[in-house]
């Protein structure tokens, strides 16, 4: 109750594209997502287009430009296919905007009000690292398929043959890459802006491979419904991820989503089969004693994680599943995780050296390392 900014969970994940219809097309197939609906010049929007899929509490946008020069245009010219904005479900636009500006965000839209025949939608925007923005949206007085101006779409592909007809059902967490010596500054705007709190820090030797090595630190809302963990580079004997993505995309912006799915044996099967490709563990990594010792009992045999090159961590709250992608796009930016939460609350911690290890393999391969 005495939260002073107070959210009620992730809204959307926007992307800017070149090509928002084929990118429609990939999320329904590879990811299993649902198209819901649609903005484009056939609804009046003479300057670009919108998809809107979901799957279960998830949602994304995903917008191209119609034209060239326009500001979404130049924005996936500078910065290939990646994330715009990462909108926040507040109780109170007017409030949470207010709030942020007077803590020291820079607004980039007043509190505004979109209606139609499905009620009324009030929405606001603060920026945040690179060119990323936070809209804030209070969608509780509208019954539309998702903001006015779009309409309701047909699903472009059939659900997914599984229990609950999805893959994923949340957007976890999602992280964003920021230059060197600027994650604890963002750290501190979220503490003063959204009142977030530090929920964990990976630094050192816990986050460093032979070659290369970052720090990190996680900040959540109270309730832990957002969770946004920020990267920078550290000085290292060769180029990190994190310098990869500021190289290839140009600056800070969002480097990956996790989706938060329940059998994440059948999301990764799925996804394969549809052509998503995924990091590679070595088989070494599954076989070490050390990690079947500290890992302990969990729900499906080792053997079928292995086969799969899921990983597996486990702190005092419980365990966690989960798998990286590779990038999704030409460049070696945007990329996604697989999680499968039994109690832990963290982020994989013991899995950070073969995780870097593995993303060294793929920059080598690409000549970035």
């Amino acid at each position: 109750m005495s939260d002073a900014f107070p959210v009620n969970g992730m809204d959307a994940v926007v992307f800017a594209v070149g090509n928002a219809r084929q990118a429609a097309h990939y999320y329904s197939t590879a990811f299993g997502m649902k198209l819901v609906a649609y903005r484009g010049p056939e609804n009046g929007s003479r300057d670009e287009v919108a998809y809107v899929l979901v799957s279960g509490s998830a949602t994304f946008e995903f917008r191209g430009s119609l034209r060239p020069g326009t500001d979404l245009a130049r924005h996936v010219a500078e910065h290939g296919d990646g994330v715009i904005d990462l909108a926040i479900q507040v109780p109170d636009v007017e409030a949470g905007h207010a709030y942020a500006v007077a803590h020291g965000a820079t607004g980039l839209a007043e509190p505004y009000t979109l209606e139609d025949e499905h009620g009324k939608v009030q929405l606001a925007a603060v920026a945040t690292y690179g060119q990323t923005r936070h809209t804030l949206v209070d969608r509780s007085n509208y019954h539309g398929p998702y903001l006015p101006g779009y309409v309701a779409a047909e699903p472009l592909v059939a659900a997914p043959a599984t229990r609950t007809g999805r893959l994923f059902q949340a957007v976890d967490h999602c992280v964003g890459n920021v230059e060197l010596g600027k994650m604890d500054e963002w750290v501190e705007f979220y503490r003063n802006v959204m009142g977030f709190t530090n929920m964990a820090e990976f630094v050192g030797d816990d986050i460093a491979t032979e070659y290369s090595a970052l720090m990190s630190k996680v900040v959540a809302d109270g309730t832990r419904k957002v969770k946004f963990p920020l990267n920078e580079p550290a000085v290292s004997r060769r180029k990190s991820q994190i310098d990869e993505f500021l190289e290839f995309y140009g600056g800070p912006g969002v480097q990956h989503i996790a989706l938060a799915t329940n059998d994440i044996l059948a999301t990764v099967d799925h996804m394969r089969a549809a052509g998503v490709q995924f990091l590679d563990t070595p088989e070494s990594y599954y076989d070490d004693p050390e990690l079947r010792a500290r890992i302990g009992k969990v729900r499906v045999p080792i053997e079928e994680l292995k086969k799969r090159r899921i990983l597996v961590d486990r702190d005092e709250d419980g365990y966690l599943l989960q798998i990286f992608t590779q990038p999704v796009q030409d460049r070696p930016t945007v990329f996604f995780e697989l999680i499968e939460r039994h109690g832990s609350l963290g982020f994989g911690k013991g899995n950070f050296k073969a995780l870097f290890e593995a993303i060294e393999r793929e920059q080598e391969r690409r000549g970035n390392l």
